[in-house]
């Protein structure tokens, strides 16, 4: 397993919670936050192993529950299961494509969105529901669509930059002759 990769998935997980708490201006634009966290676990998904997995959904769900008026402990289980289903598929996904990336991402985002309204209704909450929900999940398929991408880009350059890639020698020449027959 690489280590630093795997620090790089919890740290930009920080970052991702923290900006969708701390900014503002997507909330008061659009009248939601966008939906980062779906698209790092479609990336741990493709990309982990199932207790990298487990780790990263449990410690960035309860980071985000304790950021979000969500009950404490109601993200874990979406992004588990996000990642979970896309690691079991992984052999059959198409990780290098861009537009794979961003069909994940957004269905990723719309998962997590119904899953947790679910979860929360099932813990007895009512949220407001309505025509706001549609917009809620809209810009959730908008923006884990874009973001996924994204974080593809950010984290295969980072591994380029950071992690050593030996180098394949062969001991076959291009320009050498190969004679046959007797000398």
């Amino acid at each position: 397993m690489n280590w630093l990769n795997s620090i790089f998935i919890f740290g930009a997980a920080w970052v991702m919670i923290f900006l969708e708490s701390w900014l503002q201006w997507p909330r008061n634009f659009f009248g939601t936050s966008f939906a980062l966290l779906p698209g790092l676990m479609v990336y741990a998904g493709l990309t982990r192993d199932v207790p990298m997995i487990t780790a990263v959904s449990l410690i960035s769900g309860l980071c985000f529950d304790a950021m979000s008026a969500n009950p404490l402990g109601v993200s874990i289980l979406p992004l588990f299961l996000i990642a979970f289903i896309i690691f079991q598929c992984r052999e059959l996904l198409l990780r290098e494509n861009t537009f794979a990336q961003m069909v994940l991402g957004a269905g990723a985002a719309v998962f997590y969105q119904l899953m947790t309204l679910f979860l929360v209704c099932s813990v007895g909450i009512s949220p407001l529901l309505g025509w706001k929900t549609i917009w809620h999940i809209f810009v959730a398929l908008v923006s884990g669509g874009l973001a996924t991408p994204v974080l593809f880009i950010l984290f295969d350059r980072l591994d380029q930059a950071l992690n050593y890639r030996p180098r394949v020698e062969t001991s076959f020449r291009p320009d050498r002759e190969i004679k046959r027959g007797r000398a």
